[in-house]
Formats: structure tokens, sequence, C-alpha cells
């Protein structure tokens, strides 16, 4: 695009223009094309007038040819634009919103985006607007599994509850293991770090035994009472419980919260139960 026209004011149109560049209430483009009109009129090259209102060359090559053609007027309204896209049709909406509630092809594991456009025939991002309006999450997954257990209903109550209202004058215990703990170790000492040079360390371990954690939660202050033990049995699960019955002042009902895992009911540790009545076991429902 280049400079086609000489620009000619008449003074008709100097006042015009001079009104609309005065009138607080006129919009900037306005102001800015009345600008570029009057300027060109004053022969000025066209480079020092696109620097003098700050736009580029062909902005000013444009408003001077509007000018040409339709006077003040054609500077003061923009010309009509084709109309937007049609909606895309109800058919295609629903197809979009059914093709992810059903099983992908092939060995994917769920719909994309681009293979639902690719499918339907339309872009991505019509893809993207149509989920965002029904609030659809193809990628997003959230797993689930009801329990079998028969008393599940009553152990859940029975949990839950000593979390949200626990019982005065008693200690709540939130007891777990954690078996089979790894002390690894660098097969060489690492090296450290000097100037210019990172630390580093050999990529291999070396394997020094396992240990087995035992924890009881205070779910009141959350203070944690732990031991740590060479096995996973029902030995060592009644010196841990003989530790905490150790540690929790006389008189004070102890509430223990514990998973299945079969060592929590062996008959030893039930008679051990039976042998320190303050003591009250809550199993968490089966799966």
């Amino acid at each position: 695009m280049a400079q086609t026209v000489s620009i000619i004011v008449s003074p008709e149109d100097q006042v015009r223009l001079a009104e609309v560049i005065g009138d607080r209430n006129s919009p900037q483009k306005h102001v800015q094309r009345a600008r570029i009109v009057l300027h060109s009129a004053e022969h000025r090259p066209v480079l020092e007038v696109a620097r003098d209102i700050g736009i580029s060359r062909p902005a000013v090559w444009r408003w001077q040819l509007r000018y040409a053609e339709q006077g003040v007027d054609g500077l003061l309204r923009d010309k009509t634009r084709k109309p937007g896209k049609p909606p895309l049709p109800l058919g295609t909406v629903a197809r979009v919103l059914a093709l992810p509630c059903s099983n992908p092809p092939g060995s994917v594991t769920h719909w994309t985006g681009r293979a639902v456009a690719k499918a339907v025939g339309i872009s991505l991002r019509a893809v993207q607007r149509i989920w965002d309006a029904h609030h659809l999450q193809p990628h997003r997954l959230r797993t689930f599994k009801k329990s079998k257990d028969p008393a599940f209903t009553e152990k859940v109550e029975d949990v839950v509850g000593l979390y949200m209202e626990p019982p005065c004058h008693a200690v709540v215990l939130s007891i777990d293991e954690k078996s089979q703990i790894q002390a690894l170790d660098r097969t060489q000492p690492g090296l450290p770090l000097k100037p210019g040079k990172c630390a580093t360390m050999t990529h291999d371990y070396k394997r020094n035994g396992t240990t087995t954690l035992f924890a009881a939660l205070n779910i009141l202050d959350g203070t944690v009472l732990g031991r740590c033990m060479q096995k996973h049995r029902h030995q060592e699960f009644i010196k841990f419980l003989n530790a905490v019955e150790r540690a929790v002042p006389a008189g004070k009902i102890i509430h223990a919260i514990l998973d299945n895992y079969g060592t929590h009911k062996h008959p030893k540790v039930r008679q051990w139960l039976a042998d320190h009545p303050r003591w009250v076991f809550h199993f968490t429902p089966t799966l």
C-alpha cells in the first residue's frame, strides 16, 4: 500500500475536523483520523505525519483514501464487517459431548480435544469451548471403590466420630506401621562442592538393611510417638503398645484407630487388650 491521493481540505471540512479534535467527548479514533487529514492537508511527508501521531504509514494512507472517497463522514464511521461464523449445529455440539463419554478408538485411554476435533471436523478451540460450557473434563479421573464390609456404616461412624468429637478424659491415637523401610547409602562418599565444580555422588547405592516404623498420632495435639523395630510381627506390635501405655498418663482411656492388618488381630494381641481395660481398638472398614 502507498499514497495514491493528495489531500485538499475545504474550509467547511477544516471547521468540522477542528470541532472533532476540540470536542472532549469525541472518540479517540475520530480525533486521530481528523489529525491525519489536517496534517496531510499541509502537504507534510507521510513518515512525518505517522511519527507525530504515533501510527504507521499504512494507517495514514488508509484514512487519506477514506477521506478522499467519503469525506468527513467517512472518518466518523467504521466499515461494516461481515457477520461472524454461524453457531455450530446442535447435532455437532451433541456429538462433541457424546464422543468423550464413549470408548476411544484404538489403544488410547481417553478422548483428547484434538481427537474429537478431527473426528467431528471442527477446530480444537471450538471443542474446548463446548466442553467448558458443559463442564466436561475428559482428562480428569477420580477413583472410587465401594467397601464390601457389612459393618461399613457402623465403622465409619465410629472412626469419624472419634476424629470429629474426641471423648473427654481420653486419648485418641491413630496407629499405623511403615514396614520394609530401606536404609540406603551411596557406594562411595560424595565429593563436596568447590568453586567452579558442583557436588557429585555415585549413581548407584547399597542397601544396609530394612526397618519397620511403628507410629501413633495423637489426633488432639498432633504429637507422634514412634519406634523403629527390625521385624513386623505381633511381638513387635505388643512392644510398641507397651511403649504407648507407659507414655500416656494413668487414668485416661486410650482409643486406638487401626487398620485390618492381621498383626492387630492376633490372639496374643487380643489377650494383651483384655489385660489392659483402658484400651479400646477401633478398626477401619475393610475393602
